[in-house]
């Protein structure tokens, strides 16, 4: 199994939101014994908590449902559990290097890109809606870049 992890700093808007693409994409494909996805968030201070009400109503209107998504932080399990960590943002990125445990092999495995090098039409980071209120524009980069990462897969 192809563990896909998709990350955000409070994993409410951003990373749930991919994590519900990325989900139907895979299980509309038929590879959902094939591949696994999940998200998570650089802060734990939303741990527990769903998804951004405006992520919800966003993702509701391209059918999609993200009420039963709950927030959890990155753990250092996720470097060796999972095959991609997919960060939204330069941020993102470093905070994923940053946490990366050091000096255990087991560690190293995850590859952790940006999401939109597979849609570098939109540029090289996926914006924070949640103070610019640019849900459904974050919306379409994130679905074109999980499409393209899908058919990526496909190729495999």
């Amino acid at each position: 199994m192809y563990k896909i992890l998709f990350v955000c700093q409070g994993n409410i808007c951003r990373s749930p939101t991919a994590e519900g693409i990325m989900r139907k994409l895979v299980k509309d494909a038929g590879l959902d014994t094939e591949i696994s996805v999940d998200s998570a968030g650089i802060s734990a201070y939303h741990q527990g908590d769903m998804p951004d009400l405006r992520s919800i109503e966003c993702a509701e209107r391209h059918g999609l449902n993200l009420r039963n998504l709950r927030s959890r932080p990155v753990r250092a399990e996720d470097f060796a559990e999972f095959d991609l960590i997919l960060g939204m943002d330069d941020t993102n990125i470093e905070d994923l290097a940053w946490r990366r445990p050091e000096g255990d092999q087991r560690y190293s495995k995850a590859l952790v890109k940006k999401l939109l090098e597979y849609a570098p039409e939109y540029g090289e980071n996926v914006p924070d809606p949640y103070y610019h209120n640019g849900f459904d524009r974050v919306f379409e980069m994130m679905e074109a870049a999980c499409k393209n990462l899908l058919k990526e897969f496909s190729k495999k």
